[in-house]
Protein backbone atom coordinates (compact mmCIF):
# COMPACT_ATOMS: atom_id res chain seq x y z
CA UNK A 1 0.00 0.00 0.00
CA UNK A 2 1.41 3.70 -1.15
CA UNK A 3 2.29 5.64 2.09
CA UNK A 4 0.30 9.11 2.77
CA UNK A 5 3.70 10.83 3.25
CA UNK A 6 4.62 9.44 -0.45
CA UNK A 7 1.64 10.80 -1.71
CA UNK A 8 2.02 14.08 0.05
CA UNK A 9 5.42 14.54 -1.30
CA UNK A 10 4.93 14.27 -4.33
CA UNK A 11 1.65 16.09 -4.40
CA UNK A 12 4.40 19.02 -2.64
CA UNK A 13 6.31 18.54 -5.84
CA UNK A 14 3.58 19.08 -8.71
CA UNK A 15 2.34 22.27 -6.66
CA UNK A 16 5.91 23.58 -7.09
CA UNK A 17 6.03 22.66 -10.34
CA UNK A 18 3.35 24.71 -11.30
CA UNK A 19 4.34 27.65 -8.91
CA UNK A 20 7.72 27.79 -10.72
CA UNK A 21 6.34 27.44 -14.42
CA UNK A 22 7.93 24.04 -14.96
CA UNK A 23 4.41 21.87 -14.82
CA UNK A 24 3.83 20.27 -18.21
CA UNK A 25 0.21 19.56 -18.79
CA UNK A 26 -1.48 18.49 -21.29
CA UNK A 27 -4.25 19.67 -24.05
CA UNK A 28 -6.84 17.13 -25.13
CA UNK A 29 -6.89 16.75 -28.80
CA UNK A 30 -10.51 16.08 -30.19
CA UNK A 31 -9.93 16.00 -33.86
CA UNK A 32 -7.43 14.46 -36.68
CA UNK A 33 -4.30 15.89 -36.58
CA UNK A 34 -3.83 18.84 -39.02
CA UNK A 35 -2.71 22.92 -39.31
CA UNK A 36 -6.46 23.38 -38.02
CA UNK A 37 -7.37 21.30 -35.07
CA UNK A 38 -9.90 21.16 -32.08
CA UNK A 39 -9.15 20.83 -28.53
CA UNK A 40 -11.05 20.53 -25.45
CA UNK A 41 -10.46 22.94 -23.24
CA UNK A 42 -12.34 24.28 -19.82
CA UNK A 43 -15.19 22.39 -20.89
CA UNK A 44 -15.75 22.99 -24.11
CA UNK A 45 -14.42 22.44 -27.73
CA UNK A 46 -11.99 25.40 -29.46
CA UNK A 47 -10.60 25.54 -32.58
CA UNK A 48 -6.96 26.49 -32.76
CA UNK A 49 -3.88 26.71 -35.49
CA UNK A 50 -1.53 24.12 -34.27
CA UNK A 51 1.90 24.61 -34.25
CA UNK A 52 2.95 22.15 -32.07
CA UNK A 53 2.91 18.77 -34.22
CA UNK A 54 6.18 17.47 -35.55
CA UNK A 55 3.75 16.46 -38.87
CA UNK A 56 6.27 17.96 -40.64
CA UNK A 57 5.22 17.00 -44.69
CA UNK A 58 1.31 17.14 -43.31
CA UNK A 59 0.84 13.49 -43.74
CA UNK A 60 -0.57 13.02 -40.43
CA UNK A 61 -4.33 12.53 -41.48
CA UNK A 62 -3.62 12.06 -45.41
CA UNK A 63 -6.55 10.33 -46.82
CA UNK A 64 -4.62 7.99 -48.62
CA UNK A 65 -2.75 7.14 -46.42
CA UNK A 66 -5.59 6.47 -44.31
CA UNK A 67 -7.03 4.33 -47.02
CA UNK A 68 -3.42 1.62 -46.90
CA UNK A 69 -4.09 1.87 -43.19
CA UNK A 70 -7.54 0.33 -43.72
CA UNK A 71 -5.98 -2.31 -46.08
CA UNK A 72 -3.66 -4.05 -44.32
CA UNK A 73 -6.20 -4.06 -41.38
CA UNK A 74 -8.19 -5.82 -43.29
CA UNK A 75 -4.95 -7.90 -44.54
CA UNK A 76 -3.02 -7.95 -41.65
CA UNK A 77 -5.24 -7.56 -38.44
CA UNK A 78 -4.04 -5.55 -35.66
CA UNK A 79 -0.77 -7.01 -34.97
CA UNK A 80 1.10 -10.10 -34.89
CA UNK A 81 0.28 -10.22 -30.75
CA UNK A 82 4.24 -11.17 -30.19
CA UNK A 83 7.53 -10.19 -30.89
CA UNK A 84 9.14 -11.20 -34.31
CA UNK A 85 11.54 -14.10 -32.96
CA UNK A 86 8.95 -15.90 -31.63
CA UNK A 87 5.85 -15.66 -33.63
CA UNK A 88 7.44 -14.81 -37.09
CA UNK A 89 7.44 -11.53 -38.81
CA UNK A 90 4.98 -9.99 -41.58
CA UNK A 91 6.13 -9.87 -44.86
CA UNK A 92 4.84 -6.27 -45.11
CA UNK A 93 7.57 -5.57 -42.02
CA UNK A 94 10.35 -6.93 -44.16
CA UNK A 95 9.06 -5.06 -47.40
CA UNK A 96 9.29 -2.04 -45.71
CA UNK A 97 12.20 -2.37 -43.96
CA UNK A 98 13.89 -2.63 -47.57
CA UNK A 99 12.15 0.39 -49.06
CA UNK A 100 13.57 2.56 -46.47
CA UNK A 101 16.96 0.86 -46.40
CA UNK A 102 17.26 1.62 -50.23
CA UNK A 103 15.96 5.21 -49.81
CA UNK A 104 18.36 5.94 -46.82
CA UNK A 105 20.95 4.42 -48.60
CA UNK A 106 22.01 1.16 -46.19
CA UNK A 107 22.34 -2.14 -46.21
CA UNK A 108 19.48 -2.90 -44.64
CA UNK A 109 17.22 -1.66 -41.24
CA UNK A 110 15.51 -3.13 -38.34
CA UNK A 111 12.24 -1.63 -36.73
CA UNK A 112 11.31 -1.36 -33.28
CA UNK A 113 7.61 0.12 -31.50
CA UNK A 114 9.43 3.70 -30.88
CA UNK A 115 12.87 5.74 -31.72
CA UNK A 116 13.44 5.78 -28.15
CA UNK A 117 13.07 1.76 -27.77
CA UNK A 118 15.59 1.66 -30.64
CA UNK A 119 18.08 3.93 -28.89
CA UNK A 120 17.59 2.54 -25.62
CA UNK A 121 18.43 -1.11 -27.26
CA UNK A 122 21.79 -0.10 -29.93
CA UNK A 123 24.41 0.76 -27.32
CA UNK A 124 24.33 -2.24 -25.15
CA UNK A 125 23.97 -4.81 -27.67
CA UNK A 126 26.88 -3.17 -29.52
CA UNK A 127 29.17 -2.23 -27.35
CA UNK A 128 31.00 -3.52 -24.04
CA UNK A 129 33.61 -2.83 -21.25
CA UNK A 130 36.21 -2.36 -24.48
CA UNK A 131 34.43 0.19 -26.16
CA UNK A 132 33.53 3.74 -25.67
CA UNK A 133 30.71 6.19 -26.69
CA UNK A 134 31.65 9.67 -27.17
CA UNK A 135 28.06 11.80 -26.77
CA UNK A 136 27.31 15.13 -27.46
CA UNK A 137 26.38 16.89 -24.36
CA UNK A 138 22.75 18.23 -25.65
CA UNK A 139 21.89 14.54 -27.56
CA UNK A 140 17.82 13.56 -27.03
CA UNK A 141 17.09 11.67 -23.35
CA UNK A 142 16.75 8.41 -25.47
CA UNK A 143 20.28 8.67 -26.43
CA UNK A 144 21.35 9.57 -23.07
CA UNK A 145 18.88 6.55 -21.37
CA UNK A 146 20.39 4.05 -24.30
CA UNK A 147 24.57 4.79 -22.95
CA UNK A 148 23.40 4.14 -19.87
CA UNK A 149 22.52 0.78 -20.45
CA UNK A 150 25.76 0.30 -22.33
CA UNK A 151 28.96 -1.32 -19.91
CA UNK A 152 30.93 0.97 -22.43
CA UNK A 153 33.27 4.18 -21.67
CA UNK A 154 31.46 7.22 -21.58
CA UNK A 155 32.83 10.76 -22.93
CA UNK A 156 30.81 13.49 -23.82
CA UNK A 157 31.58 16.88 -25.70
CA UNK A 158 29.62 20.09 -26.32
CA UNK A 159 27.92 19.74 -29.09
CA UNK A 160 28.72 22.16 -31.65
CA UNK A 161 33.06 21.48 -30.10
CA UNK A 162 34.63 20.02 -32.65
CA UNK A 163 38.11 20.82 -30.19
CA UNK A 164 36.46 19.32 -27.70
CA UNK A 165 34.93 16.13 -29.59
CA UNK A 166 38.94 16.05 -30.79
CA UNK A 167 40.07 15.76 -27.24
CA UNK A 168 37.51 13.03 -26.27
CA UNK A 169 38.51 10.44 -29.29
CA UNK A 170 42.45 11.20 -28.30
CA UNK A 171 41.32 10.20 -24.84
CA UNK A 172 39.66 7.08 -26.07
CA UNK A 173 42.51 5.49 -28.27
CA UNK A 174 43.07 3.11 -25.60
CA UNK A 175 39.57 1.13 -26.26
CA UNK A 176 38.77 -1.04 -28.67
CA UNK A 177 36.30 0.77 -30.54
CA UNK A 178 34.85 3.93 -30.06
CA UNK A 179 31.48 5.59 -31.68
CA UNK A 180 30.82 8.92 -31.94
CA UNK A 181 27.30 9.57 -31.38
CA UNK A 182 25.04 12.79 -32.13
CA UNK A 183 20.98 13.69 -32.36
CA UNK A 184 21.24 15.08 -36.46
CA UNK A 185 19.04 18.17 -35.38
CA UNK A 186 18.67 19.40 -31.72
CA UNK A 187 14.81 18.42 -31.01
CA UNK A 188 14.45 21.54 -28.97
CA UNK A 189 16.79 24.26 -30.57
CA UNK A 190 16.75 23.41 -34.57
CA UNK A 191 20.20 23.28 -34.45
CA UNK A 192 22.26 20.80 -37.39
CA UNK A 193 25.27 19.33 -36.30
CA UNK A 194 28.45 19.70 -37.81
CA UNK A 195 28.53 16.22 -39.59
CA UNK A 196 31.14 16.91 -42.31
CA UNK A 197 33.73 17.92 -39.48
CA UNK A 198 32.27 15.10 -36.95
CA UNK A 199 32.87 12.51 -40.01
CA UNK A 200 36.59 13.41 -40.70
CA UNK A 201 37.06 13.51 -36.83
CA UNK A 202 35.24 9.71 -37.16
CA UNK A 203 37.28 8.81 -40.17
CA UNK A 204 40.80 10.56 -38.25
CA UNK A 205 40.38 8.41 -35.11
CA UNK A 206 39.22 5.06 -36.94
CA UNK A 207 35.38 5.85 -35.02
CA UNK A 208 32.09 4.63 -35.79
CA UNK A 209 29.55 7.46 -35.79
CA UNK A 210 25.71 7.21 -35.15
CA UNK A 211 23.33 9.63 -35.95
CA UNK A 212 19.68 10.36 -34.41
CA UNK A 213 17.95 11.73 -37.60
CA UNK A 214 14.71 11.80 -35.80
CA UNK A 215 14.15 15.35 -36.85
CA UNK A 216 15.24 15.43 -40.48
CA UNK A 217 14.37 12.24 -41.94
CA UNK A 218 12.00 12.69 -45.02
CA UNK A 219 12.41 16.26 -45.32
CA UNK A 220 15.69 17.76 -44.56
CA UNK A 221 17.75 17.88 -47.87
CA UNK A 222 16.82 18.29 -51.32
CA UNK A 223 15.84 14.65 -51.55
CA UNK A 224 14.50 14.00 -47.52
CA UNK A 225 17.23 11.62 -46.97
CA UNK A 226 17.91 13.81 -43.49
CA UNK A 227 20.70 16.02 -42.54
CA UNK A 228 23.67 13.05 -44.13
CA UNK A 229 22.45 14.28 -47.33
CA UNK A 230 22.06 18.20 -46.09
CA UNK A 231 25.78 17.41 -44.70
CA UNK A 232 26.93 15.69 -47.61
CA UNK A 233 27.93 12.69 -46.09
CA UNK A 234 26.26 9.69 -47.12
CA UNK A 235 27.88 6.51 -46.74
CA UNK A 236 30.11 8.10 -43.95
CA UNK A 237 27.31 7.45 -41.20
CA UNK A 238 27.98 3.64 -39.96
CA UNK A 239 24.27 3.52 -37.83
CA UNK A 240 21.09 5.91 -38.19
CA UNK A 241 18.65 5.60 -35.75
CA UNK A 242 14.82 7.73 -36.63
CA UNK A 243 11.45 7.67 -36.06
CA UNK A 244 8.38 7.23 -37.66
CA UNK A 245 6.29 9.54 -35.79
CA UNK A 246 7.11 12.72 -36.82
CA UNK A 247 7.63 13.44 -40.83
CA UNK A 248 6.89 9.97 -42.07
CA UNK A 249 2.89 9.65 -41.19
CA UNK A 250 3.48 10.29 -37.26
CA UNK A 251 1.61 7.44 -36.04
CA UNK A 252 4.89 6.15 -34.00
CA UNK A 253 7.57 3.78 -34.50
CA UNK A 254 11.55 4.02 -34.88
CA UNK A 255 14.18 2.05 -36.73
CA UNK A 256 17.77 1.56 -36.99
CA UNK A 257 19.56 1.29 -40.44
CA UNK A 258 22.81 0.04 -40.79
CA UNK A 259 25.21 -2.73 -42.31
CA UNK A 260 23.22 -6.27 -42.96
CA UNK A 261 25.85 -7.83 -39.93
CA UNK A 262 24.80 -5.05 -37.59
CA UNK A 263 21.32 -5.34 -37.97
CA UNK A 264 21.53 -9.02 -37.57
CA UNK A 265 23.37 -8.67 -34.42
CA UNK A 266 20.52 -6.15 -32.85
CA UNK A 267 18.33 -8.43 -34.23
CA UNK A 268 19.37 -11.09 -31.76
CA UNK A 269 20.37 -8.88 -29.13
CA UNK A 270 18.57 -6.07 -28.80
CA UNK A 271 16.28 -6.30 -25.59
CA UNK A 272 13.59 -3.33 -26.83
CA UNK A 273 13.17 -5.60 -30.19
CA UNK A 274 13.77 -9.20 -28.29
CA UNK A 275 11.28 -8.85 -26.04
CA UNK A 276 8.63 -5.63 -27.00
CA UNK A 277 6.03 -6.18 -30.21
CA UNK A 278 7.11 -4.68 -33.18
CA UNK A 279 5.06 -1.80 -34.88
CA UNK A 280 1.49 -2.06 -35.98
CA UNK A 281 1.29 -3.73 -39.77
CA UNK A 282 -0.50 -0.52 -40.27
CA UNK A 283 2.14 1.39 -39.33
CA UNK A 284 4.37 -0.57 -41.91
CA UNK A 285 1.93 -0.24 -44.88
CA UNK A 286 1.61 3.75 -44.55
CA UNK A 287 5.70 3.87 -43.97
CA UNK A 288 5.83 2.33 -47.57
CA UNK A 289 3.28 4.73 -49.19
CA UNK A 290 4.96 7.75 -47.65
CA UNK A 291 8.72 6.64 -48.98
CA UNK A 292 6.81 6.06 -52.30
CA UNK A 293 5.29 9.54 -52.28
CA UNK A 294 8.76 11.28 -51.64
CA UNK A 295 10.43 9.24 -54.16
CA UNK A 296 8.14 11.02 -56.64
CA UNK A 297 7.54 13.97 -55.27
CA UNK A 298 9.25 16.86 -53.30
CA UNK A 299 6.38 19.18 -53.43
CA UNK A 300 5.91 19.10 -49.71
CA UNK A 301 9.39 19.34 -48.94
CA UNK A 302 9.56 22.75 -50.89
CA UNK A 303 6.34 23.57 -49.31
CA UNK A 304 8.17 23.21 -45.81
CA UNK A 305 11.15 24.85 -46.37
CA UNK A 306 9.18 27.83 -47.99
CA UNK A 307 7.01 28.03 -44.92
CA UNK A 308 9.67 27.76 -42.61
CA UNK A 309 12.08 30.60 -44.25
CA UNK A 310 8.57 33.13 -44.12
CA UNK A 311 7.76 32.47 -40.91
CA UNK A 312 11.98 33.03 -39.42
CA UNK A 313 11.83 35.88 -41.46
CA UNK A 314 8.50 37.47 -40.17
CA UNK A 315 9.09 36.76 -36.64
CA UNK A 316 12.95 38.34 -36.85
CA UNK A 317 11.28 41.17 -38.33
CA UNK A 318 8.61 41.38 -35.58
CA UNK A 319 11.55 41.56 -32.79
CA UNK A 320 11.33 38.26 -31.52
CA UNK A 321 14.72 36.66 -30.26
CA UNK A 322 15.27 33.47 -32.04
CA UNK A 323 17.61 30.87 -30.88
CA UNK A 324 19.71 30.96 -34.32
CA UNK A 325 18.68 33.70 -36.32
CA UNK A 326 20.23 32.14 -40.11
CA UNK A 327 18.50 28.68 -38.88
CA UNK A 328 16.58 26.76 -41.59
CA UNK A 329 14.73 23.92 -39.69
CA UNK A 330 11.04 24.41 -39.45
CA UNK A 331 11.89 24.03 -35.30
CA UNK A 332 11.81 27.29 -34.32
CA UNK A 333 12.78 28.45 -31.17
CA UNK A 334 11.06 31.44 -29.59
CA UNK A 335 13.43 32.61 -26.70
CA UNK A 336 11.50 33.70 -23.78
CA UNK A 337 14.34 32.15 -20.94
CA UNK A 338 11.70 32.82 -18.38
CA UNK A 339 9.74 29.44 -17.55
CA UNK A 340 6.72 31.46 -16.18
CA UNK A 341 6.93 34.07 -18.71
CA UNK A 342 6.77 31.48 -21.45
CA UNK A 343 3.76 29.43 -19.59
CA UNK A 344 2.04 32.65 -19.49
CA UNK A 345 2.39 33.72 -22.74
CA UNK A 346 1.59 29.83 -24.25
CA UNK A 347 -1.65 30.22 -22.01
CA UNK A 348 -2.20 33.79 -23.96
CA UNK A 349 -1.64 32.21 -27.01
CA UNK A 350 -3.80 29.30 -27.25
CA UNK A 351 -6.98 31.36 -24.90
CA UNK A 352 -6.82 34.66 -26.25
CA UNK A 353 -5.18 34.29 -30.12
CA UNK A 354 -6.48 30.18 -30.72
CA UNK A 355 -2.65 29.51 -31.43
CA UNK A 356 -1.79 26.14 -30.22
CA UNK A 357 1.72 26.56 -28.94
CA UNK A 358 3.65 25.10 -25.73
CA UNK A 359 5.92 26.44 -23.23
CA UNK A 360 9.24 24.57 -23.13
CA UNK A 361 11.26 24.89 -19.88
CA UNK A 362 13.70 22.44 -17.32
CA UNK A 363 14.44 19.70 -17.57
CA UNK A 364 13.30 19.88 -21.65
CA UNK A 365 15.23 22.50 -22.02
CA UNK A 366 18.12 23.99 -19.84
CA UNK A 367 17.40 26.57 -17.01
CA UNK A 368 16.93 29.86 -17.94
CA UNK A 369 16.05 28.55 -21.59
CA UNK A 370 12.54 28.57 -21.68
CA UNK A 371 10.94 29.12 -25.15
CA UNK A 372 8.27 28.73 -27.11
CA UNK A 373 9.25 26.13 -30.03
CA UNK A 374 7.34 26.81 -32.52
CA UNK A 375 6.87 24.23 -35.56
CA UNK A 376 6.17 24.52 -39.35
CA UNK A 377 4.54 22.39 -41.22
CA UNK A 378 3.68 21.39 -44.92
CA UNK A 379 0.09 21.66 -44.15
CA UNK A 380 0.01 24.82 -43.16
CA UNK A 381 -1.00 27.62 -45.60
CA UNK A 382 0.47 31.32 -45.76
CA UNK A 383 -2.69 32.70 -44.32
CA UNK A 384 -1.75 30.14 -41.10
CA UNK A 385 1.74 31.90 -40.67
CA UNK A 386 0.56 35.03 -40.56
CA UNK A 387 -2.15 34.88 -38.45
CA UNK A 388 0.49 33.22 -35.63
CA UNK A 389 3.22 36.11 -36.61
CA UNK A 390 0.40 38.53 -35.97
CA UNK A 391 -0.56 36.32 -32.18
CA UNK A 392 2.80 35.98 -31.38
CA UNK A 393 3.54 40.22 -31.70
CA UNK A 394 0.54 40.78 -29.61
CA UNK A 395 0.97 38.53 -27.52
CA UNK A 396 4.55 39.40 -27.36
CA UNK A 397 3.88 43.67 -26.33
CA UNK A 398 1.13 42.57 -24.16
CA UNK A 399 4.06 41.00 -22.22
CA UNK A 400 7.05 43.57 -23.20
CA UNK A 401 8.89 40.77 -24.71
CA UNK A 402 9.27 43.12 -28.20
Amino acid sequence: MIKEQFLSDIKSELENLKETGLYKAEYEIVSEQFSEIEIFHQGAKKHVLNFCANNYLGLANNKSLIEAAKKSLDDYGLGAASVRFICGTFDLHKKFEKKLADFLGFEDVITFSSCFAANGGVFAALLDENDAIISADLNHASLIDGIRLSKAARYFYKFDDMVALEEKLQEAQKYKNRLIVTDGVLSMDGDIAKLNQIADLAEKYDAMLLVDDSHATGFIGENGRGTLELCGIEGRVDILTSTLGKALGGSGGGFIASKKEIIDKLRNKARPYLFSNNILPMVAAVGIEIVDMILKSKTLIKKLAENTAYFRKKMLEAGFDLRDKNAVHPVVPVMLHDALLASKFAKMMVEEEGIYVIAFSFPVVPKNEARIRVQISAAHEIEHLDKAIAAFTKVGKKLSVI
